[in-house]
């Protein structure tokens, strides 16, 4: 897993670097920008700072450093804030460089910090998370939440580079290691069904031999969408693809205060939702709808709601949600196990009775 690749956009294209171990790459990045006169400062969060300690101080030595907590609740705007103090604190100019580490709520937030301090700075992406390395940490995504809903305020906004190294998964927690498997999952579905035999197939796990080429392969494929249509801006498919269980996910992250859900549960429970409308809508099979329910089980993923929530709640996150258009709620659907589409002016009576498929009331 040493061979990289490069995210296509032109002048803007920046390359996704893979090893075991990031740490000397990422000492001779540093030593080049300090070469050139660039500033560096380090964002991450108090469970990264913990557990890769030892990491920390042997790939960024003193550099200043900003230690934010963990979790969904930190994509705030009192923690963009809290990062703009520090940069401005540090006097990062426009040739400063921002490196965040860490999983996909750090990735987001310092992605927006980077893309709004200065009017822009440069950031790089070190995702220590499963999740981050195969969906987050690629594509440009920046934001943070508002109390309305997920993502509301943020930027399309490209990293300068992204070094994902494996050896981060040796300390993640297994439920952290299956949310990631949420967004593989989702990449097997709504486009490449060789990946969804596999995953049937074969259980992952962070010591098992084909993971990095799965991990690659998931790059490969949102590189592929983003370079095809980098803001979501087609009519149809293109980047929305990748919002797939997303919607409903993102529902149930609100409804519940991003405190029951860690966000690839969310999608779990999400993708089994879309298997059920995708159903509904005379797509797929039942057959189809019990392998998507079989590979989340296989990975510890829930596959309906663990607690009851309010329909009415969740009909109304749903309609909230920042990728809607004015022909209403736009969700993704499949039109085979590997084969996804947009789809718009669903009878928000059909998503009801989804809801409440998966135990909502």
């Amino acid at each position: 897993m040493t061979d990289g690749l490069t995210v296509e956009l032109g002048s803007r294209s920046y390359p996704i670097h893979f090893s075991r171990n990031a740490s000397a790459a990422i000492q001779q990045d540093l030593a080049e920008a300090t070469a050139k006169g660039q500033q560096s400062v380090l964002l991450t969060d108090g469970g990264v700072a913990q557990a890769q300690g030892e990491f920390l101080s042997k790939s960024f030595g003193a550099i200043p450093r900003l230690t934010v907590n963990a979790g969904e609740k930190a994509k705030s705007l009192e923690s963009l804030g809290r990062v703009h103090d520090f940069l401005a604190a540090n006097k990062i100019n426009r040739q400063g460089v921002l490196w965040v580490v860490g999983g996909g709520v750090m990735g987001d937030l310092g992605g927006f910090a980077a893309a709004t301090y200065l009017r822009g700075i440069q950031y790089v992406q070190v995702p220590t998370t499963l999740l981050a390395m195969v969906d987050s940490s690629v594509g440009g995504k920046t934001g943070i939440n508002l109390a309305a809903g997920k993502n509301l305020v943020g930027a399309f906004y490209h990293p300068q580079a992204v070094h994902i190294a494996t050896d981060f998964l040796a300390t993640l927690p297994p439920r952290e290691f299956a949310a990631g498997m949420a967004e593989v999952i989702k990449y097997g579905l709504l486009g490449d069904a060789a990946l969804q035999a596999q995953l049937e197939g074969t259980v992952l796990t962070p010591a098992h031999a084909g993971l990095p080429a799965v991990i690659r392969r998931c790059c490969q494929l949102k590189a592929d969408i983003v370079r095809a249509d980098e803001q979501e801006l087609a009519a149809e498919g293109g980047r929305a693809l990748l919002n797939l269980g997303h919607t409903f996910g993102h529902a149930i992250e609100q409804v519940t205060g991003y405190t029951a859900y860690l966000h690839g549960e969310a999608v779990g429970v999400g993708l089994a939702a879309a298997g059920r409308l995708s159903q509904k809508l005379g797509l797929i099979t039942a057959a189809e709808v019990a392998r998507i329910d079989r590979v989340l089980a296989a990975y510890q993923l829930p596959g309906r709601l663990r607690a009851a929530l309010s329909v009415a709640e969740l009909q109304a996150a749903t309609a909230r949600d920042k990728k809607n258009r004015a022909d209403g709620v736009r969700f993704v659907v499949l039109n085979a196990l590997g084969a996804a589409a947009t789809r718009s002016g669903i009878p928000p009576a059909t998503v009801e009775a989804v809801w409440r498929e998966l135990g909502a009331v």
